[in-house]
């Protein structure tokens, strides 16, 4: 409970943030022309929908499991995560191409000292959330909290760009601000289509990395007379699932194959912090 009201805290604190942000980059930048601060201000725009899917996704994903949902809510994360993907790739596309018709048709803009006012605001804003996101993130392993986080350190880091572009523009180097536009779009992009892959697998069901595989098989060989059977994960949420089968002797009683699969979850869910359940299948073998 404590976990899903400090990613709502988190969430909440983006939006509020990002609109005021939005608000005043929009008007300073079309004021002033400037490609790279509306393509800024656009980035808010896709920041304050991806904080709003980050407050829905962790208020369904937190929904208990029910008759249809055996297994619980905890792919919602995932899905929404798609979401502020798909967004963040689109907005982005249409800034390159207006930026682009900006560098063919050689469109200036006009220097205002607010664009250096706004940049600095942003950063010492997008700071404070980068941080305070960051440190909840590494108390509270949740794909929604790190898009958040990672999205508030690359509008750091837009924005210094943006920054250069505004600096430029005195010494009437207009170029580098629809360059800056492109840039700012391709950087988000490419964070986007992370986060979409990320996602993806996910629902996709990814198993647990080959390593883990590897861990898992030495915990259950240094059980006496137990082999390996068949081995595969999937994911619920944040974590996964671990589903084992072993074989044992036909002579064994019930009891003592009984006590060995609650050892060896136990031993398998200790390897790994992400592992939620281990389901053992026992094959009684002559």
């Amino acid at each position: 409970m404590e976990k899903n009201n400090k990613i709502k805290i988190a969430s909440i604190l983006g939006i509020v943030g990002n609109v005021f942000l939005l608000i005043i980059k929009l008007i300073i930048g079309i004021i002033s022309a400037s490609q790279a601060m509306i393509a800024d201000a656009m980035n808010s725009a896709g920041d304050i929908f991806a904080s709003l899917m980050a407050f829905i996704g962790n208020k369904i994903s937190t929904s208990p499991a029910d008759e249809d949902h055996n297994m619980g809510h905890g792919k919602a994360e995932f899905i929404f995560s798609l979401f502020i993907a798909i967004t963040m790739i689109l907005v982005s596309s249409l800034v390159i191409y207006n930026s682009i018709l900006n560098i063919i048709n050689n469109k200036i803009f006009k220097f205002s000292p607010f664009l250096l006012i706004i940049c600095l605001i942003t950063i010492i804003t997008k700071l404070t959330l980068y941080i305070y996101t960051k440190k909840l993130y590494k108390n509270n392993n949740s794909i929604l909290l790190k898009s958040l986080y990672i999205d508030h350190r690359n509008d750091i880091l837009i924005t210094l760009a943006t920054l250069s572009s505004s600096l430029a523009s005195l010494y009437d180097i207009y170029l580098l601000d629809s360059i800056v536009g492109i840039l700012i779009s391709l950087w988000i992009i490419y964070v986007g289509l992370k986060l979409f892959l990320e996602s993806y697998n996910v629902l996709m069901d990814q198993s647990l990395p080959i390593e883990n595989y590897e861990i898992i098989k030495k915990i259950v060989k240094k059980e006496k007379n137990v082999k390996m059977g068949k081995l595969s994960s999937f994911p619920i949420g944040n974590n996964y699932v671990v589903v084992l089968t072993i074989e044992v002797p036909g002579k064994m009683t019930v009891k003592k194959s009984h006590d060995i699969t609650k050892i060896l979850q136990k031993r398998i869910k200790e390897s790994n912090n992400k592992i939620d359940r281990v389901v053992i299948h026992v094959n009684p073998i002559d």
